[in-house]
């Protein structure tokens, strides 16, 4: 399958999962968005799909928050036009054992 030109949205892709799955779609020639609440994690990965010839606006925010997830959607839609797919992958699990999230914590 090749996504050559499809514009896809990563939340989470600084580091583990998200992050290869940013760099596996920009080898299929995606255009993608990618996000970290971090600096320091979003930087690499944007650099490593640059170096792959494919077009990246890496965001640093926090997907819990709306006006970030707003700011997500206008700028990803200004740079590209469009969304082709999202994957939300961001997550966190503050006591590291998810069996006991309770609802309060998910939301």
């Amino acid at each position: 399958m090749t996504f050559k030109d499809k514009v896809v949205v990563v939340t989470g892709a600084g580091r583990g999962i998200g992050r290869e799955i940013a760099l596996s779609f920009a080898r299929e020639g995606a255009k993608l968005a990618i996000n970290s609440m971090h600096e320091e994690t979003i930087r690499p990965v944007a650099e490593s799909i640059s170096e792959m010839g494919r077009e990246v606006a890496p965001f640093v925010l926090d997907v819990s928050k709306e006006e970030d997830v707003e700011r997500l959607v206008k700028e990803t839609f200004e740079r590209f036009g469009r969304v082709d797919v999202l994957v939300n992958n961001a997550g966190l699990n503050r006591d590291n054992f998810f069996v006991r999230l309770d609802v309060e914590s998910w939301d």
